[in-house]
């Protein structure tokens, strides 16, 4: 499968592609933790946070800003900090705090003007508005998980988005998470441009990406908006 010629709709994941969503969790974890006198190792945090996250979503659907609440404790818990379940809500609290990397602002304007763009996000419709606060762009399409009720890697976003769009071959997703991204679209044939910022190897039988880059800015390259 390769980048369609004639790309008319560009969707973005949002929090690792557009958003730099470890910093914005490290920040808000070293500052509560930090009222207990308790100091947070970054590495650790983000690894045990993305496992416990990914276990909480495939579980019954609740609300992100749910799913941040119980993540915060269980990872606070495996850390060794006690961390009280009242006090939790400083997590979903700290997305409106959650910035933009530096590319995306300037890289989103571009692809504006040459493609309609969308979001498909595992974020609730509240914590989102949050989030748009720091990005200039419009979209022509939003899908979060609070409209499909199920979380990526399921495909519910990807099958309201061609739902909504219809023609899946003129579409390409771009996304920073293997699992969450690249792999249903691979297994929905949708062209599929994986941000690997982290430059992570794919493990054995692992299916290549439509594309990979390491920046958005690269991303706007490979489709004729840089």
């Amino acid at each position: 499968m390769s980048l369609p010629k004639n790309v008319t709709l560009v969707t973005f994941d949002v929090y690792g592609s557009l958003i730099d969503w470890e910093t914005g969790i490290y920040e808000a974890f070293v500052k509560e933790a930090a009222r207990d006198g308790f100091t947070i190792n970054r590495e650790e945090l983000i690894t045990r946070f993305s496992a416990v996250e990914r276990e909480i979503e495939a579980g019954s659907y609740e609300l992100y800003a749910e799913v941040l609440r119980q993540t915060a404790v269980r990872v606070a818990d495996e850390l060794g900090w006690a961390l009280e379940p009242s006090r939790s809500g400083f997590l979903p609290d700290s997305v409106a705090r959650w910035t933009p990397f530096r590319e995306t602002n300037a890289q989103l304007d571009r692809f504006a003007k040459k493609f309609e763009t969308g979001l498909l996000s595992n974020i609730d419709d509240k914590l989102l508005g949050q989030t748009r606060r720091h990005l200039r762009a419009d979209f022509d399409l939003v899908v979060t998980a609070q409209q499909v009720r199920s979380y990526k890697p399921d495909p519910r976003h990807f099958n309201e988005c061609e739902r909504r769009r219809g023609n899946k071959r003129t579409w390409v997703h771009i996304g920073a998470s293997y699992y969450h991204d690249v792999e249903p679209c691979l297994k929905k044939r949708i062209p599929v441009i994986w941000v690997n910022r982290k430059k992570e190897t794919l493990q054995s039988g692992q299916k290549p990406p439509t594309a990979e880059v390491t920046t958005l800015r690269e991303a706007g390259k490979l489709l004729g908006a840089a």
